[in-house]
């Protein structure tokens, strides 16, 4: 069984290339989440699924632009696993019309998946899932396509400083899982930004897949945490840019992953992206332009020029 949210696009969540940001789509599957625990009166008390819970990982597939318009659009939400402390739930956004090329008629423009956890805020504590709980989230169990892990290598490249806003915090004090994607946005486009070299041809770009997994949370202070990210891997068509946010203040737990000496501090959260260049004429992917191409490798092989 499958839950589905109308979700509302509003103006803003528009990109500059008149769809709906990458950043956004985030935005709509945690409104279809809390949506979908609000449904049934076993989330609604102290420690509540709508909002107990924290995110561990994100998986977000991009298949079709998504434009504004009046209408909603469709969100099902639904379980792929239940353990003891945490469970899987997948989404699919989608129109259903008898023009779509999706199973049943459907338009998909995104499938994605989350491990989220119980959470205990007053204690900063995971929990077990409750009996109760686990009787309704097994309702909705219903399988979804396995997607292949993306391969985190290479090291950090380029450094963003990164100043969390008091708006991003959540009723938690945490930053709110959606404003990762953001915080990996504004640092992968400043990198592409300084990659560019002035009269030089790129192509346009549009992300097709975002994995993000979260370690420790991230609080609201006034000195910047920071974001590095490389190139990882370059193809006639794609590439993948890594990312990763440390708290440069904190020594770590050792090793360089978790901020051990040399690593630049704790490492708070991770991404992989993968980029398809893009011909906004016909909205199809596109070769990457020769220039781009050349760029980007002798970033990957950790050159310059």
């Amino acid at each position: 069984m499958r839950h589905t949210y109308e979700c509302p696009l509003r103006w803003a969540d528009m990109d500059m290339l008149g769809h709906v940001n990458n950043v956004t789509y985030v935005d709509y599957l945690q409104e279809a989440r809390i949506d979908m625990f609000a449904a049934h009166p076993q989330f609604r008390g102290g420690e509540d699924l709508a909002e107990g819970v924290v995110v561990v990982r994100h998986e977000v597939e991009f298949l079709a632009p998504l434009t504004f318009r009046r209408r909603p659009v469709l969100v099902d939400a639904w379980i792929t696993q239940v353990r003891a402390s945490s469970f899987t739930m997948a989404y699919e956004v989608y129109d259903e019309q008898e023009s779509g090329t999706g199973p049943g008629g459907r338009t998909v423009f995104l499938r994605a998946s989350s491990v989220l956890a119980p959470f205990v805020f007053e204690s900063e504590w995971p929990r077990r899932i409750t009996t109760e709980e686990k009787a309704v989230l097994t309702r909705y169990l219903e399988p979804a396509e396995p997607r292949a892990r993306l391969e985190r290598v290479g090291e950090p490249r380029h450094h963003y400083p990164l100043h969390v806003r008091w708006s991003d915090v959540d009723a938690y004090r945490h930053v709110n899982n959606v404003k990762y994607f953001e915080y990996f946005q504004e640092s992968r486009i400043q990198y592409l930004m300084d990659l560019h070299t002035q009269g030089e041809e790129w192509s346009s770009h549009v992300v097709a897949r975002i994995d993000v997994d979260y370690r420790r949370p991230m609080l609201f202070r006034l000195p910047p945490y920071e974001v590095r990210s490389w190139i990882s891997s370059v193809g006639t068509r794609s590439f993948v840019i890594s990312a990763e946010v440390r708290d440069p203040l904190a020594a770590g737990d050792g090793g360089t992953e978790n901020g051990g000496p040399g690593s630049g501090g704790e490492l708070l959260a991770s991404a992989q992206v993968v980029m398809v260049t893009f011909d906004s004429t016909t909205q199809r992917a596109a070769a990457m332009a020769d220039g781009q191409r050349r760029k980007l490798e002798a970033e990957l092989r950790g050159q310059d020029g």
